[in-house]
């Protein structure tokens, strides 16, 4: 009986320390790390503020890499968020909502199956470096444990949240660095804000197009594509056709000292007004082809300026493209709304378009 008391007074002399430790022990955590990227604040931010890249490079999918992603609200921005489930149970399941964007610090409200309340992670950006050319990135996780002494226990391991913090860091750096370093906010926004990219919808078109390969000399491109034109408008004659919209030219190459594209004009049958129907295959002439193109959608953005800067323009709306978690695919094109002559001038207007997949 008297061994009996002892464990007991022995077991409560442990789950009063216990107690009288824990409550001495901090009722919240704060953890903090920084990196340092090249990368364009905007591109930065953008990708902070987009959850569809947090898979490529969050911690969450470094411990697995097979666990179902679903997210929701737009794309970026507040609101914006995704939820994750995995059957690794140190994983588990959980919801991040991005809660604040307000200049260069975003706020995402954090649900998970781990001990705590009130959990956020928080994404400080200051420029740095040598005259401000680089980003600073802090990533801070807090939490609250209020009463719950189980997890003011598990605050004591904190550093490990630590550790996968930098870790995903480093690999968001990594990430960082395939983007192409280019302020698409300044290069399609500067002179009208409807010219910032965004996607859009294209439907089935016909397609007449002629393709050339000419030196990089802006006098030899566009003789090859007014040449290509005339053949083009030919064949639109002679099949009783008419254009469906402005002249396109689709790049190929944009190579150091040649330039493979292709000229082409979306038609219907003349008199047709509405969505251009699909029409016979046309009779051709010399390099002309025909293609009925299928529904897409596309990354878009406007751009005023001479067309020898569109090769630095379409990286730009690539760069739109992968902060956000899309993929490009295929050729881009440029519709030259104001005409293939204007566009050898600074007068040249344009709307850049690159399919997604």
């Amino acid at each position: 009986m008297t061994r009996l008391i002892e464990i007991l007074i022995s077991l409560a002399i442990v789950a009063a320390l216990f107690v009288i430790i824990g409550i001495v022990l901090p009722s919240s955590r704060h953890v903090q790390e920084s990196v340092e990227t090249n990368r364009k604040m905007t591109i930065v931010r953008d990708t902070l503020s987009s959850p569809r890249r947090f898979k490529d490079w969050n911690v969450l999918a470094l411990k697995d890499p097979r666990m179902e992603w679903t997210f929701f609200g737009p794309d970026s921005g507040q609101g914006a968020g995704f939820q994750y489930a995995s059957n690794d149970k140190q994983v588990g399941t959980g919801k991040w909502t991005l809660t604040k964007a307000e200049g260069n610090r975003l706020e995402y409200d954090i649900t998970d199956e781990t001990r705590g309340t009130n959990k956020k992670a928080v994404f400080t950006l200051k420029p740095t470096g040598r005259n401000n050319r680089n980003v600073e990135i802090t990533q801070t996780y807090d939490v609250d444990y209020g009463w719950d002494l189980m997890g003011r226990y598990k605050g004591l391991y904190i550093h490990s949240v630590g550790d996968d913090i930098k870790l995903g860091l480093g690999k968001l750096v990594n990430n960082l660095a395939g983007i192409p370093n280019y302020d698409y906010a300044s290069d399609f926004g500067r002179k009208d804000p409807a010219n910032l990219p965004k996607v859009v919808e294209l439907p089935a078109e016909n397609l007449l197009f002629a393709p050339a390969t000419v030196e990089r000399d802006p006098d030899k491109i566009q003789q090859a594509m007014n040449a290509n034109l005339q053949w083009i408008k030919k064949v639109m004659d002679a099949n009783g056709l008419e254009a469906a919209g402005p002249v396109r030219v689709i790049t190929t190459e944009f190579a150091a000292d040649a330039y493979s594209f292709d000229t082409a004009l979306p038609v219907r049958k003349k008199g047709e007004t509405g969505p251009a129907t699909e029409i016979p295959a046309p009779k051709l002439e010399q390099q002309v082809q025909f293609v009925r193109t299928q529904p897409a959608r596309f990354a878009t953005a406007g751009f005023t300026g001479h067309m020898i800067n569109l090769a630095k323009i379409r990286d730009s709306l690539r760069a739109w493209t992968m902060t956000r978690g899309y993929e490009t695919t295929g050729r881009p094109f440029e519709i030259w709304t104001n005409g293939v002559d204007s566009g050898f001038t600074d007068e040249g207007t344009y709307q850049l378009m690159w399919q997604l997949k």
